[in-house]
């Protein structure tokens, strides 16, 4: 047993030497250093469970942590009482097993020993995947931090599973992975169905840690979440080794995506795309060099999750789809295939795109990313685009308009016709995006009228009645909807879009609306391919994602007014167009204040796009709130789950 211990205090050593050449604390963490105030925190008893040796980190206290090196190999000379009581300890292992439990204490995820430093030691030297543990959980005290916001969601599947087997980093993962499983984390899961969690996982992580996870930035429950989302058989997962290590390995680049924080390359002008300057535009030259003909036209199809009947968001892909055939007569045609809700249908369509011969594939909801992702390794020759802004995939590229310039400008707008200061604003769902269209509506109104008060309702909401709603508090001005529904014109006659205003006798006046130009936005896109510069990015690396992010200085996206509005607001927009393209009006610039604070002081700069686009939170003159994912319709669940802000 000596000569084990010498082994271990040379793997202890060499952990040692490592860490000090990376400037990391080479020897044990200790909860007592990292976390003072650990003693006063509140602490609950968990009871004894298989805790996973890999997520014991360090020690509870101070006085010990020098005679291991930071992965618990031990450091002490050989031929002392710590060696014996060390290699006694490996004996008992081998010959019958440890059976006393070490008592830890667990701190956001991660276990500290208390007592058991050496059983600890002993076991993670054999290679052992878990430890019998008594642990106590050290509960932090609640904040806006994203860790911390992501543990109180892991209490919660902890509370119905009672599994510490694998760690998510993501606020929403629980819930998932979850819903993934068929179940939720609100009601205890089945024996069964834990355990087939547990083993799927192992599975997995088995394959994935001898595939070299451990090179990846990325924890082992990451990367089980985002292949499970992608190859959603859970039989793959029982299908041998060979299966999961050709699938992960077709998942690699994807994988390296998301350890990399999931970092997208925002395109937000023709030169970050790769356009070389001074290129000529013979479209028709440039297609014939690159086979694309009336003969053989390029082919683009689109995935819809409703049809142009009944959804305002398809018919408006559906007018730019149109617009990008009319523009490129003989060199583009186009496909759709519509009601693509669950998962089967969307894989049948784009295996029928793929069949079809399409050059390019777009996908028009964030909740079609993992469907689009898995197509994208399926296709790897055909380019598939998904229309959300915060999911990023090294395979799949994004798009989506900058709408909250246009929002600024309507806000402004608004805020000159309301009398009583109250303007309505309808929202749709809350993702990404959604909510800078709301603060950037609400500041062009405070731009105008410093006592503008934004009435925010949403049209996601479970039995929402949005007009009823507005029209008993008395609003006239009101931001409703960004598009007309053909269903509704042709049933009611109503065509209440954009900014109107609603007078004393019941009739409506329109006075302005958001333009979006999807025929503007995929003929750009198409573009690329046409012109060769698709894959003109050298300055980005092959694990990350890029997304389009185009405005109103790409024509994508712009406010069209009616003949009811003033010159001088007239001129007002016109003022703002100018400075929101030319880049000398920042609507998030300066200081800005939230419903709950203050979000950066006087003369700060503008917040960054990757700032905008996640934004949390809504501005103090807005009267709202962020609704739940249990407040919302469940025909807007899927997009929520993939792509929404606030509690999911």
């Amino acid at each position: 047993m000596k000569e084990s211990y010498i082994r271990a205090r040379r793997e202890g050593e060499k952990a040692v030497r490592r860490a000090a050449s990376e400037g990391r604390w080479p020897y044990l963490q200790s909860l007592e250093h990292i976390l003072p105030e650990y003693l006063t925190l509140p602490k609950i008893s968990i009871g004894v469970r298989e805790v996973p040796l890999d997520r014991i980190v360090g020690t509870v206290t101070e006085g010990r942590e020098n005679a291991f090196a930071w992965n618990f190999m031990p450091l002490l000379k050989p031929d002392t009482e710590f060696e014996a009581k060390w290699s006694r300890l490996l004996e008992a292992q081998e010959t019958e097993g440890i059976q006393e439990a070490v008592i830890v204490l667990e701190y956001k995820n991660r276990f500290y020993v208390q007592e058991g430093n050496k059983r600890v030691s002993v076991l993670k030297y054999l290679g052992a995947w878990a430890i019998t543990a008594d642990v106590r959980r050290v509960l932090p005290r609640k904040t806006e931090e994203k860790e911390v916001q992501v543990y109180f969601e892991f209490l919660d599947f902890f509370r119905v599973t009672g599994l510490y087997d694998f760690v998510l980093t993501e606020k929403g993962s629980y819930g998932q992975l979850a819903a993934l499983y068929g179940q939720d984390c609100d009601t205890v899961w089945p024996e069964k169905a834990v355990e087939e969690l547990r083993g799927d996982f192992h599975n997995f992580q088995r394959v994935f840690l001898a595939k070299g996870g451990r090179r990846l930035r990325i924890t082992d429950g990451d990367a089980f979440l985002l292949y499970r989302r992608i190859y959603r058989d859970r039989k793959l997962l029982r299908n041998g080794d060979a299966v999961i290590a050709e699938n992960i390995s077709l998942l690699w680049n994807e994988l390296r995506s998301e350890a990399e924080d999931n970092e997208t390359v925002l395109i937000e002008d023709e030169e970050q795309a790769g356009k070389p300057a001074g290129l000529l535009q013979n479209i028709q030259k440039l297609a014939s060099n690159l086979g694309i003909s009336g003969k053989r036209p390029l082919l683009a199809a689109f995935i819809y999750g409703s049809d142009a009947a009944r959804s305002r968001w398809v018919y408006g892909h559906e007018l730019g789809r149109n617009e990008l055939v009319r523009r490129n007569a003989g060199l583009v045609e186009s496909v759709h295939f519509d009601n693509c809700v669950t998962e089967e249908d969307l894989d049948r369509a784009f295996a029928a795109a793929a069949e079809a011969g399409a050059d390019i594939i777009f996908s028009t909801t964030a909740a079609m990313m993992d469907a689009s992702m898995r197509a994208a390794i399926k296709y790897p020759k055909i380019r598939i685009l998904n229309c959300s802004i915060n999911l990023s995939s090294s395979a799949v590229r994004t798009y989506y308009p900058r709408m909250h310039e246009a929002k600024f400008m309507l806000g402004a707008l608004a805020a000159g016709y309301a009398e009583d200061h109250r303007i309505g604003y309808l929202a749709d769902v809350p993702i990404y995006g959604s909510i800078a269209r709301i603060n950037a509506f609400a500041l062009g109104a405070a731009f105008v009228d410093p006592e503008a008060e934004i009435i925010l309702k949403w049209s996601g909401m479970k039995d929402s009645d949005w007009e009823a709603e507005m029209e008993a508090e008395g609003l006239s001005v009101i931001s409703g909807p960004d598009l007309i529904r053909p269903e509704d014109v042709r049933r009611t006659g109503s065509r209440l879009y954009g900014v109107y205003r609603m007078k004393k006798n019941g009739e409506s006046e329109r006075l302005a609306a958001p333009i979006w130009s999807w025929g503007e936005y995929y003929d750009r896109i198409v573009r690329e391919i046409r012109e060769g510069t698709w894959n003109a990015r050298e300055q980005v690396s092959p694990e990350k994602g890029i997304g389009y992010w185009y405005g109103l200085r790409a024509g994508v996206i712009d406010v069209i007014h009616s003949g009811n509005i003033s010159y001088y607001t007239e001129k007002m927009l016109d003022w703002m167009r100018s400075g929101l393209i030319s880049g000398t009006l920042q609507p998030f610039s300066g200081e800005l204040h939230s419903q709950t604070g203050v979000v950066q002081e006087a003369g700060a700069l503008p917040l960054s796009s990757e700032q905008i686009i996640g934004m949390d939170w809504l501005n103090d003159n807005v009267c709202g709130t962020i609704p739940s994912a249990a407040e919302l319709s469940d025909s807007v669940q899927a997009i929520i789950k993939r792509s929404g802000v606030g509690d999911r």
